[in-house]
Protein backbone atom coordinates (compact mmCIF):
# COMPACT_ATOMS: atom_id res chain seq x y z
CA UNK A 1 0.00 0.00 0.00
CA UNK A 2 1.13 3.53 -0.74
CA UNK A 3 2.82 5.09 2.32
CA UNK A 4 1.05 8.41 1.80
CA UNK A 5 -2.28 6.60 1.93
CA UNK A 6 -1.32 4.74 5.12
CA UNK A 7 -0.36 8.00 6.83
CA UNK A 8 -3.58 9.68 5.67
CA UNK A 9 -5.66 6.81 7.06
CA UNK A 10 -3.80 6.95 10.37
CA UNK A 11 -4.35 10.70 10.71
CA UNK A 12 -8.01 10.34 9.77
CA UNK A 13 -8.40 7.58 12.35
CA UNK A 14 -7.12 9.98 15.03
CA UNK A 15 -9.35 12.87 13.82
CA UNK A 16 -6.41 15.27 13.65
CA UNK A 17 -8.61 17.82 11.88
CA UNK A 18 -10.74 18.02 15.00
CA UNK A 19 -8.29 17.96 17.91
CA UNK A 20 -10.59 19.73 20.34
CA UNK A 21 -7.91 19.84 23.02
CA UNK A 22 -5.28 21.60 20.92
CA UNK A 23 -7.87 23.83 19.23
CA UNK A 24 -8.88 25.28 22.59
CA UNK A 25 -5.39 25.64 24.05
CA UNK A 26 -2.89 26.55 21.33
CA UNK A 27 -2.82 29.40 18.87
CA UNK A 28 -2.12 28.26 15.33
CA UNK A 29 0.56 30.96 15.14
CA UNK A 30 2.58 29.44 17.99
CA UNK A 31 5.72 27.59 16.97
CA UNK A 32 7.63 25.00 18.96
CA UNK A 33 10.74 22.85 18.94
CA UNK A 34 10.85 19.19 19.93
CA UNK A 35 13.34 16.39 20.40
CA UNK A 36 12.70 12.71 19.72
CA UNK A 37 14.39 10.70 22.45
CA UNK A 38 15.06 6.97 22.88
CA UNK A 39 13.94 5.82 26.31
CA UNK A 40 15.72 2.48 25.99
CA UNK A 41 18.32 0.77 23.79
CA UNK A 42 17.35 -0.54 20.39
CA UNK A 43 17.46 -0.11 16.61
CA UNK A 44 15.74 2.93 15.10
CA UNK A 45 13.42 2.54 12.14
CA UNK A 46 10.77 4.80 10.62
CA UNK A 47 12.44 8.22 10.57
CA UNK A 48 11.00 9.13 7.17
CA UNK A 49 7.53 7.93 8.14
CA UNK A 50 7.73 10.00 11.33
CA UNK A 51 8.68 13.11 9.35
CA UNK A 52 6.03 12.57 6.68
CA UNK A 53 3.27 12.48 9.29
CA UNK A 54 4.08 16.06 10.30
CA UNK A 55 4.77 17.28 6.77
CA UNK A 56 1.36 15.95 5.80
CA UNK A 57 -0.11 18.33 8.38
CA UNK A 58 2.10 21.32 7.64
CA UNK A 59 4.88 21.74 5.09
CA UNK A 60 6.77 24.24 7.27
CA UNK A 61 8.20 21.62 9.65
CA UNK A 62 12.00 21.31 9.61
CA UNK A 63 14.07 18.41 10.95
CA UNK A 64 17.62 17.76 12.06
CA UNK A 65 18.06 13.99 11.93
CA UNK A 66 20.78 12.68 14.26
CA UNK A 67 20.16 8.93 13.96
CA UNK A 68 19.44 7.01 10.77
CA UNK A 69 17.20 4.00 10.18
CA UNK A 70 19.04 0.82 11.15
CA UNK A 71 21.28 2.64 13.62
CA UNK A 72 21.50 1.49 17.23
CA UNK A 73 20.55 3.89 20.01
CA UNK A 74 20.98 3.91 23.76
CA UNK A 75 18.68 5.25 26.44
CA UNK A 76 18.48 9.09 26.34
CA UNK A 77 19.97 9.33 22.81
CA UNK A 78 18.38 12.09 20.73
CA UNK A 79 17.12 10.67 17.45
CA UNK A 80 16.11 13.95 15.82
CA UNK A 81 15.26 17.58 16.53
CA UNK A 82 12.37 19.37 14.87
CA UNK A 83 10.70 22.77 14.64
CA UNK A 84 7.27 23.80 13.44
CA UNK A 85 3.75 24.92 14.37
CA UNK A 86 2.94 23.77 17.90
CA UNK A 87 -0.69 23.04 17.02
CA UNK A 88 0.16 20.56 14.28
CA UNK A 89 3.03 19.16 16.30
CA UNK A 90 0.61 18.11 19.03
CA UNK A 91 -2.02 16.91 16.55
CA UNK A 92 0.41 14.54 14.83
CA UNK A 93 2.47 13.49 17.85
CA UNK A 94 0.71 10.21 18.67
CA UNK A 95 0.36 9.04 15.07
CA UNK A 96 4.03 9.73 14.33
CA UNK A 97 5.15 8.00 17.54
CA UNK A 98 2.94 4.99 16.83
CA UNK A 99 4.72 4.49 13.51
CA UNK A 100 8.29 4.92 14.73
CA UNK A 101 7.80 2.97 17.96
CA UNK A 102 6.26 0.01 16.13
CA UNK A 103 8.81 -0.07 13.31
CA UNK A 104 11.74 0.39 15.70
CA UNK A 105 10.36 -2.46 17.78
CA UNK A 106 10.36 -4.76 14.75
CA UNK A 107 13.90 -3.70 13.82
CA UNK A 108 15.12 -4.17 17.40
CA UNK A 109 13.58 -7.63 17.82
CA UNK A 110 14.94 -8.72 14.44
CA UNK A 111 18.40 -7.49 15.38
CA UNK A 112 18.37 -9.54 18.59
CA UNK A 113 17.69 -12.73 16.61
CA UNK A 114 20.25 -11.79 13.96
CA UNK A 115 22.96 -11.26 16.56
CA UNK A 116 22.31 -14.65 18.16
CA UNK A 117 22.98 -16.50 14.88
CA UNK A 118 25.69 -14.18 13.52
CA UNK A 119 28.48 -16.78 13.78
CA UNK A 120 26.51 -19.39 11.83
CA UNK A 121 25.50 -19.74 8.18
CA UNK A 122 21.83 -19.22 9.03
CA UNK A 123 19.85 -16.13 8.03
CA UNK A 124 16.79 -14.71 9.76
CA UNK A 125 13.67 -14.23 7.61
CA UNK A 126 10.28 -12.70 8.28
CA UNK A 127 6.86 -14.02 7.23
CA UNK A 128 3.60 -12.57 5.87
CA UNK A 129 2.17 -12.34 9.38
CA UNK A 130 1.86 -8.57 9.25
CA UNK A 131 -0.82 -6.01 10.10
CA UNK A 132 -2.92 -5.62 6.92
CA UNK A 133 -1.70 -2.62 4.95
CA UNK A 134 1.56 -2.37 6.90
CA UNK A 135 3.46 -5.17 5.18
CA UNK A 136 5.93 -3.09 3.17
CA UNK A 137 7.00 -0.89 6.06
CA UNK A 138 7.05 -3.84 8.48
CA UNK A 139 9.33 -5.80 6.17
CA UNK A 140 11.47 -2.70 5.68
CA UNK A 141 11.89 -2.64 9.47
CA UNK A 142 13.04 -6.27 9.37
CA UNK A 143 15.73 -5.31 6.87
CA UNK A 144 16.79 -2.40 9.10
CA UNK A 145 17.29 -4.93 11.88
CA UNK A 146 19.55 -7.06 9.70
CA UNK A 147 16.96 -9.67 8.70
CA UNK A 148 15.79 -10.78 5.28
CA UNK A 149 12.37 -10.76 3.66
CA UNK A 150 10.49 -13.89 2.72
CA UNK A 151 7.97 -13.37 -0.09
CA UNK A 152 6.30 -9.97 0.03
CA UNK A 153 3.03 -11.29 -1.38
CA UNK A 154 1.43 -14.38 -2.86
CA UNK A 155 2.68 -13.56 -6.36
CA UNK A 156 6.39 -13.56 -5.43
CA UNK A 157 6.99 -17.30 -5.23
CA UNK A 158 5.22 -20.64 -4.89
CA UNK A 159 4.84 -21.81 -1.30
CA UNK A 160 2.94 -25.08 -1.07
CA UNK A 161 1.66 -25.23 2.50
CA UNK A 162 -0.02 -27.98 4.53
CA UNK A 163 -3.51 -27.09 3.32
CA UNK A 164 -2.32 -27.14 -0.29
CA UNK A 165 -0.80 -30.59 0.20
CA UNK A 166 -4.16 -31.94 1.32
CA UNK A 167 -5.54 -31.02 -2.10
CA UNK A 168 -2.63 -32.42 -4.15
CA UNK A 169 -2.51 -36.08 -5.22
CA UNK A 170 0.85 -35.96 -6.98
CA UNK A 171 3.31 -33.29 -5.82
CA UNK A 172 5.90 -34.13 -8.49
CA UNK A 173 3.44 -33.61 -11.34
CA UNK A 174 2.05 -30.45 -9.76
CA UNK A 175 5.56 -28.95 -9.40
CA UNK A 176 6.39 -29.88 -13.00
CA UNK A 177 3.17 -28.20 -14.20
CA UNK A 178 3.98 -25.04 -12.22
CA UNK A 179 7.52 -24.86 -13.65
CA UNK A 180 6.13 -25.04 -17.18
CA UNK A 181 3.75 -22.16 -16.54
CA UNK A 182 6.04 -20.00 -14.40
CA UNK A 183 9.63 -20.37 -15.57
CA UNK A 184 12.26 -19.24 -13.08
CA UNK A 185 9.89 -18.92 -10.11
CA UNK A 186 11.09 -20.36 -6.81
CA UNK A 187 9.07 -23.23 -5.36
CA UNK A 188 9.00 -24.09 -1.67
CA UNK A 189 7.14 -26.84 0.16
CA UNK A 190 6.13 -26.75 3.82
CA UNK A 191 6.87 -30.14 5.36
CA UNK A 192 5.57 -31.55 8.63
CA UNK A 193 6.50 -35.21 8.12
CA UNK A 194 9.25 -37.35 6.61
CA UNK A 195 6.87 -38.25 3.76
CA UNK A 196 6.41 -34.57 2.95
CA UNK A 197 10.20 -34.12 2.79
CA UNK A 198 10.67 -37.18 0.57
CA UNK A 199 7.96 -35.95 -1.83
CA UNK A 200 9.53 -32.47 -1.90
CA UNK A 201 12.93 -33.98 -2.73
CA UNK A 202 11.45 -36.11 -5.48
CA UNK A 203 9.83 -33.01 -6.95
CA UNK A 204 13.17 -31.16 -6.69
CA UNK A 205 11.71 -28.05 -5.13
CA UNK A 206 14.03 -25.12 -4.48
CA UNK A 207 13.35 -24.72 -0.76
CA UNK A 208 12.17 -27.16 1.87
CA UNK A 209 10.54 -25.72 4.98
CA UNK A 210 10.58 -27.90 8.09
CA UNK A 211 7.52 -26.66 9.91
CA UNK A 212 6.94 -27.03 13.65
CA UNK A 213 9.39 -29.91 14.00
CA UNK A 214 11.27 -30.70 17.20
CA UNK A 215 15.05 -30.47 17.18
CA UNK A 216 15.71 -34.22 16.86
CA UNK A 217 13.29 -34.52 13.95
CA UNK A 218 14.87 -31.49 12.28
CA UNK A 219 18.31 -33.15 12.55
CA UNK A 220 17.00 -36.30 10.87
CA UNK A 221 15.35 -34.33 8.08
CA UNK A 222 18.50 -32.27 7.46
CA UNK A 223 20.50 -35.49 7.14
CA UNK A 224 17.94 -36.90 4.70
CA UNK A 225 17.96 -33.72 2.60
CA UNK A 226 21.74 -33.43 2.50
CA UNK A 227 22.16 -37.12 1.60
CA UNK A 228 19.67 -36.68 -1.23
CA UNK A 229 21.38 -33.55 -2.55
CA UNK A 230 23.72 -33.59 -5.52
CA UNK A 231 26.07 -31.14 -7.17
CA UNK A 232 23.20 -30.01 -9.40
CA UNK A 233 20.42 -30.14 -6.84
CA UNK A 234 20.83 -28.84 -3.29
CA UNK A 235 17.65 -27.32 -1.88
CA UNK A 236 17.81 -24.65 0.80
CA UNK A 237 16.54 -25.73 4.20
CA UNK A 238 14.30 -23.45 6.23
CA UNK A 239 12.71 -24.07 9.60
CA UNK A 240 9.65 -22.29 10.91
CA UNK A 241 7.40 -22.52 13.94
CA UNK A 242 8.28 -22.81 17.59
CA UNK A 243 11.54 -20.89 17.29
CA UNK A 244 12.26 -18.39 20.04
CA UNK A 245 15.20 -16.59 21.63
CA UNK A 246 15.99 -19.61 23.81
CA UNK A 247 15.99 -22.21 21.03
CA UNK A 248 17.19 -20.37 17.94
CA UNK A 249 20.93 -20.80 18.47
CA UNK A 250 20.67 -24.57 18.81
CA UNK A 251 18.62 -24.77 15.61
CA UNK A 252 21.08 -22.53 13.75
CA UNK A 253 23.96 -24.83 14.74
CA UNK A 254 22.32 -27.66 12.79
CA UNK A 255 23.42 -26.12 9.50
CA UNK A 256 20.13 -24.81 8.13
CA UNK A 257 20.00 -21.95 5.65
CA UNK A 258 17.02 -19.98 6.93
CA UNK A 259 14.87 -19.51 9.99
CA UNK A 260 11.57 -17.69 9.42
CA UNK A 261 10.02 -16.08 12.48
CA UNK A 262 6.47 -14.73 12.54
CA UNK A 263 6.87 -12.81 15.78
CA UNK A 264 9.23 -10.33 14.12
CA UNK A 265 6.23 -8.60 12.62
CA UNK A 266 3.18 -9.86 14.50
CA UNK A 267 4.23 -9.47 18.13
CA UNK A 268 7.49 -7.55 18.47
CA UNK A 269 7.23 -5.11 21.39
CA UNK A 270 7.34 -1.43 20.46
CA UNK A 271 10.50 0.50 21.26
CA UNK A 272 9.93 3.17 23.91
CA UNK A 273 10.50 6.56 22.25
CA UNK A 274 9.18 9.94 23.40
CA UNK A 275 8.75 13.41 21.94
CA UNK A 276 9.60 16.31 24.22
CA UNK A 277 8.19 19.71 23.17
CA UNK A 278 9.29 23.24 23.97
CA UNK A 279 7.26 26.31 22.98
CA UNK A 280 9.25 29.09 21.31
CA UNK A 281 8.95 32.50 22.96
Amino acid sequence: MNLDKIISLALEEDSVSNDITSKNIISKDTRATAVLIAKCSGVVCGIDVFKKVFLKLNKSFTFNVLKKDGQKVKKCDIILKMEGPAYHLLCGERTALNFIQTLSGIATTTNIFVNIVKNTNTYIYDTRKTIPGFRHISKYAVRCGGGKNHRMCLADMVLIKDNHLKLINNLLKKVQDIRKKHKGILIQVECETKKHVQDALSAKVDLIMLDNMKKEQVKKMIKLIRQSSTEKYKPEIEISGGVNLKTIKEFAKLGIDRISIGMLTHSAPSLDISLKIKVQK
